[in-house]
């Protein structure tokens, strides 16, 4: 019973950290489509630590969709080549927030657009919730190098969100991932 009560009030706890997070003010989504770089990453789950050290940027390409969704298109670099996978986001009511049901998880995840100026770098918040909550923060950039300035934001975002130091890292970039002509 004790194990439940304390579940519980992390869940909660966790919820209501998330809910404090609002989506860019405005927020465009015909300006944000395009080519992006995952070139932050803050996230704190155990099994992720034996794979911090291989982690490369990887990029993104975000396709708006005419009903408002989007779809999201991510090379990733791994031990066995360059992959891609393919995201759908559904558009919300309110602009910004997004959700997708992610096949891994079997469940349904929200991705909110928190800060971006559209040009030079995006922060977004990935959450969802099984057994305790889970939340990444992924800093974008339009190439694979941001200015100092934006790193410092996205880390001092993620420390304001209760990361430890050693779970936030920009991971350098990938070679040819995608492939030339790709993307």
């Amino acid at each position: 019973m004790r194990t439940t009560v304390v579940t519980v009030v992390m869940v909660m706890c966790g919820m209501m950290a998330h809910a404090d997070v609002k989506p860019q003010k405005d927020f465009n989504l015909q300006r944000f489509a395009g080519r992006w770089y995952r070139v932050g990453l803050a996230y704190d789950s155990p099994r992720f630590v034996a794979f911090r050290d291989k982690l490369r940027a990887s990029m993104g390409m975000i396709t708006h969709l005419p009903n408002g969704n989007v779809n999201l298109t991510m090379w990733d670099a791994t031990p066995v080549g360059c992959i891609s996978r393919v995201y759908k986001y559904e558009k919300t009511n309110t602009p910004g927030l997004f959700t997708y049901f992610s096949t891994r998880h079997n469940m349904m995840k929200d991705i909110t657009v928190v800060d971006t100026n559209y040009t030079d770098y995006a922060l977004v918040l990935k959450h969802k919730v099984f057994n305790r909550e889970y939340t990444q923060v992924a800093l974008y950039g339009r190439s694979q190098t941001v200015r100092n300035s934006v790193i410092q934001k996205f880390k001092a975002f993620a420390l304001g969100r209760g990361f430890p130091a050693a779970s936030i890292l920009t991971p350098p970039p990938a070679e040819n991932c995608p492939p030339s002509g790709s993307g």
